[in-house]
């Protein structure tokens, strides 16, 4: 495995390796250091651990134990975390509402 560079880290939530790779690529040819995490708890943990600057969440809402906005919400819920953005990673049309009020910060398309 290469070293990563110096950088903010980035917890890359989704289900999927061929949703993981491409988004894992780009963020550290662009100087960020990233964790996946496969499901809505393992994501829970690693943000808790790591405190991360921003985390991208799969919003296909079918992570295998919680759907995106399950973890946003608890995320939002926990002092620690609550103030970490959230970008919701999907390939549908979001509701900008629907994704607010579960407390994402944006989205990528």
């Amino acid at each position: 495995m290469k070293s990563q560079p110096p950088g903010p880290l980035v917890p890359i939530v989704d289900d999927n390796e061929r949703n993981l790779k491409p988004a894992r690529d780009v963020l550290r040819r662009t100087g960020f250091r990233t964790l996946e995490a496969a499901n809505g708890r393992e994501a829970i943990t690693v943000v808790l651990a790591q405190l991360p600057e921003v985390v991208l969440l799969d919003l296909d809402l079918r992570l295998p134990d919680m759907d995106g906005t399950d973890v946003s919400r608890e995320l939002g819920a926990e002092p620690r975390t609550s103030g970490i953005p959230l970008v919701a990673l999907t390939a549908l049309e979001p509701e900008a509402e629907r994704l607010r009020a579960a407390g994402f910060t944006d989205h990528i398309r």
